[in-house]
């Protein structure tokens, strides 16, 4: 062995800098400081996210695992919950669309995060604790050796260097350099969307003297804050989020699914996204003096896909580079959050001498069940009745009440070992996904019968749900009580109708029997009327 050869030899080199793979590290170094550690990130700087909010667990991690509190509280926004805003025909201005939020303040912490900041400041405290730092590097290959050294190919400083190392973790974001070398990368087609998003400026204050003035009775409704939730513009197969920055840029994209929605085709990014958007009487309100950031606007189509396989002796995904999903209901930053903590735990159970081949195969098996189980309980079709208000009034708080109990509460409950276990990993589980599943189908197929009945959206105007809040008491479960109770309700009034329809028919008749929509209200929007 020469002397380059033992220079570039590490315990673990990651692949990535960003949250995912900083995290990873901070973790490593902080159970065993001796650790040799390279971070290798091809950027000079990091750029931007799809979403950029936090929900509990992620909040849960920032804070009580990595120790940012202080930092969050001082570089980014506390988020106030989740709102949606809903349209029709008869919803003529921000006053009119029915909304869904909450009353007061939340109760757990989270945050609207600039990720491209919160990026660069864990990664600055994996190199303070140890971890050598590689920047701008690029990787050309992997070369795996199961329970050996594994060999990474990377470009740094005008020279291409062999490092080896016992563990690589593939925290490169959607680039997913192990998954699509190795051939595991699949695409989710069951779920074929698109993302479209920029930062923007001169976007109005949603608790500002224009808009308490303009509708002082809408301003009064909420006792809480309107303005650093992560508020949701929704319509027919598509949805758009609106976050604030620190420092007052504001980021807003669209979600959309192809087989529902016709994007526009002309003129600039920048302009078909406000375009789309101004169609919404919400977002024409608040985006009526908004200009997006040139060069600051961005596009994704088909958003998830998953790796087939997730960790071997010698190698673990973490992030995004394991798999995507969905950024409705934040859950990039769960994920990660979990990815992180399991990818951590492997390594360092591997260094203490522990045997790797079961622990291996738990962890392919956990994840590749929560994934799979996370995407049908909660987003397979969902965007067939995301836009309805009554339809999403009932999902949501049966949703947030299953996640607030079975997946948040538990380590807030139970301690940081909690994100050892990722949602639906476990047998316990097992009948809260089903049951979710069933409730999520029963719902897509309501909204697909409104829709060739021509009644999408008749409640989409001049209704409003302002939720007390979610707490891990047993009390907060009453919202769920009603829940089923208006689900039960909308069973009887309609839902029967699609009780003998097959999954493969309602499968078929999605696909082929839904025209895309080019904007936020359905074609048969004119016939649509107000129901309280």
């Amino acid at each position: 062995m020469n002397a380059g050869e033992h220079r570039h030899r590490y315990d673990v080199v990651i692949v990535g800098g960003a949250l995912s793979g900083a995290a990873t590290a901070i973790l490593l170094l902080r159970e065993k400081p001796d650790l040799r550690v390279l971070i290798v990130e091809k950027s000079t700087a990091f750029g931007r996210r799809v979403g950029e909010a936090t929900v509990e667990v992620s909040g849960y991690f920032l804070c009580r695992v990595l120790g940012l509190t202080q930092y969050l509280n001082e570089a980014h926004l506390v988020k106030q919950g989740m709102r949606f805003w809903f349209s029709n025909a008869e919803a003529r201005t921000l006053e009119d669309c029915s909304e869904i939020g909450g009353k007061y303040l939340s109760r757990v912490p989270a945050f609207q995060l600039d990720r491209s900041a919160l990026d660069e400041e864990v990664l600055r405290r994996a190199v303070a604790l140890g971890a050598e730092l590689w920047r701008p590097s690029t990787v050309s290959r992997i070369q795996l050796d199961a329970g050996r050294e594994q060999t990474v190919e990377v470009r740094f400083a005008d020279e291409v260097r062999a490092v080896r190392a016992r563990w690589v973790v593939d925290a490169s974001g959607v680039a997913a350099l192990l998954a699509r070398q190795e051939g595991w990368l699949q695409p989710n087609r069951e779920h074929p969307t698109t993302a479209v998003w920029a930062r923007w400026t001169g976007v109005k204050d949603w608790d500002g003297i224009e808009l308490s003035q303009k509708f002082p009775k809408w301003a009064m409704a909420c006792n809480g804050i309107r303005a650093t939730a992560t508020n949701h513009i929704v319509g027919p197969g598509w949805w758009a989020w609106c976050i604030p920055l620190k420092g007052g840029d504001v980021s807003i994209g669209v979600v959309f699914d192809q087989r529902l929605v016709a994007w526009p085709e002309e003129g600039s990014l920048g302009q078909r996204l406000k375009d789309f958007l101004m169609q919404h009487p919400a977002a024409a309100e608040i985006l009526a003096d908004a200009r997006w950031k040139e060069g600051d606007v961005h596009w994704r189509k088909n958003l998830p896909y998953c790796s087939t396989v997730f960790a071997g002796d010698g190698f673990v995904l973490v992030g995004d580079a394991a798999a995507f999903m969905d950024p409705f209901y934040s859950p990039g930053m769960d994920w990660i959050s979990f990815t992180s903590w399991s990818a951590a735990k492997l390594i360092l159970a591997q260094q203490h001498g522990e045997e790797v081949a079961p622990l291996v195969a738990r962890h392919n098996r956990a994840f590749s069940r929560s994934y799979r189980c996370w995407f049908e309980a909660v987003y397979k079709d969902k965007y067939e009745y995301l836009g309805e208000f009554d339809l999403m009034r009932t999902v949501f708080q049966l949703d947030l009440g299953l996640y607030y109990f079975g997946v948040a509460s538990q380590p807030f409950k139970r301690g940081r070992e909690a994100l050892a276990e990722p949602p639906f990993s476990t047998p316990p589980s097992v009948p809260f996904y089903r049951f979710m599943k069933w409730y999520n189908r029963r719902f897509a197929r309501m909204a697909r019968a409104r829709r060739r009945r021509g009644t999408w959206g008749r409640n989409n105007a001049g209704q409003r749900l302002l939720i007390p809040g979610f707490t891990f008491a047993p009390s907060s479960s009453w919202p769920m009580v009603k829940a089923l109770a208006r689900w039960a309700w909308l069973e009887a009034s309609e839902g029967w109708r699609t009780w003998f329809a097959a999954d493969e028919a309602e499968t078929r008749g999605m696909a082929l029997d839904s025209q895309p929509m080019p904007g936020p209200n359905p074609a048969n929007a004119a016939s649509v009327t107000q129901v309280s």
